[in-house]
């Protein structure tokens, strides 16, 4: 009897010992680091957003840059390691959760998540809201400086127009730079028709010489020395110049768009993957996101914050998207298998 006992002591200090360490373990995941490494896209932040949070929390932050999803994927791919947030839109963060490449993320640490409209949840890429958190959208545009260009028709169309040749830029991105091709010829932007995709290569083929640039990033420069007189281009980046340049306008094409969803998302074997989602809580913090989208003026899907987002911005249909050029416009999506011809034809329209 005594041994009976003696096996029910050990076997309830076991128990014990073992619910001790598990919320010791628990608890542990629960502290915050004092470091955070982010790989984000360039200017979608405010000024203060990073300073603030490390001054707030004694955390460092280390932050890196990328100018497509596509060298997101490729870094992340190539084995690159210790990024604890990562900002991909929406078709990449369908490759991403299939490829098994972002962990799961655990809303109990994000309350701030309860601010997201529901219009961008549950969405297509993250149906369960599991891998990501929406962080803003926006729809691919055109940027056209009104000092070099008169008199022109709302229209994907202009980018095909010889008489600007020489001053036309286009985003370098696989998905994003084929929507003037494929809207112009009234193709889906996901298709998956081999000879729809060819059409948009011989169509963009032909408008090769009429190209200053293929670029993501540096037409924004290009735009503001007047090398470039029109840009396919993201909202918030055409807006940032807008600031300098008043003869610049952007708007979103009469015909519909690529609408975009930047998501934050966790990679697989981040380090410090409480810290990141204590920083997803921060950014989702009205006071936060608000004056982000007055910097960056990328809309934001968190309806706590509009009230600290400038009325002007808040109107304005080309950063929070008219509903008439919503209906017309679509979502990239992942499209499997067929995205190799989607690489071999954006590599021949590069190499021609």
């Amino acid at each position: 009897m005594k041994f009976m006992k003696s096996l029910a002591s050990l076997a309830i200090s076991a128990i014990l010992i073992t619910s001790c360490s598990c919320n010791e373990q628990k608890n542990e995941d629960k502290k915050l680091s004092d470091k955070l490494n982010i790989y984000n896209w360039d200017g979608i932040l405010a000024p203060n957003t990073v300073p603030d949070f490390e001054k707030q929390n004694n955390i460092k932050i280390t932050y890196d840059l990328y100018a497509s999803n596509e060298e997101l994927l490729a870094k992340l791919q190539a084995g690159a390691k210790g990024y604890d947030l990562i900002f991909p839109s929406d078709y990449m963060t369908d490759i991403m959760i299939k490829q098994g490449m972002l962990e799961k993320i655990d809303l109990t640490n994000i309350p701030n998540y309860k601010n997201i409209s529901s219009k961008f949840k549950n969405l297509p890429f993250d149906p369960k809201n599991e891998f990501s958190v929406p962080f803003q959208y926006s729809a691919v545009g055109i940027a056209v400086d009104t000092s070099k260009v008169k008199g022109f028709k709302k229209s994907w169309s202009m980018l095909f127009d010889e008489k600007y040749k020489g001053h036309i830029s286009m985003l370098d991105d696989i998905r994003y730079g084929l929507v003037p091709a494929l809207k112009t010829l009234g193709y889906s932007l996901n298709t998956t028709n081999e000879k729809e995709l060819n059409d948009a290569k011989d169509l963009m083929i032909k408008q090769k010489k009429l190209i200053r640039a293929y670029s993501s990033d540096t037409y924004r420069d290009m735009l503001k020395s007047g090398d470039v007189w029109i840009a396919e281009g993201y909202t918030g980046d055409v807006y940032q110049v807008m600031r300098e340049n008043p003869n610049i306008v952007y708007f979103i094409p009469e015909e519909g768009s690529a609408l975009a969803i930047e998501s934050m998302c966790i990679p697989k074997g981040a380090p410090h993957k409480y810290t990141a989602e204590f920083f997803i809580n921060y950014i989702l913090t009205p006071k936060v996101h608000g004056p982000i989208t007055n910097s960056s003026l990328y809309a934001n899907p968190n309806d706590s914050a509009k009230v600290f987002i400038d009325s002007k911005i808040l109107n304005d249909k080309a950063i929070f998207i008219d509903n008439s050029i919503i209906g017309k416009s679509q979502y990239i999506q992942d499209v499997g298998n067929f995205t190799k011809l989607y690489d071999k034809v954006w590599t021949a329209i590069k190499s021609n």
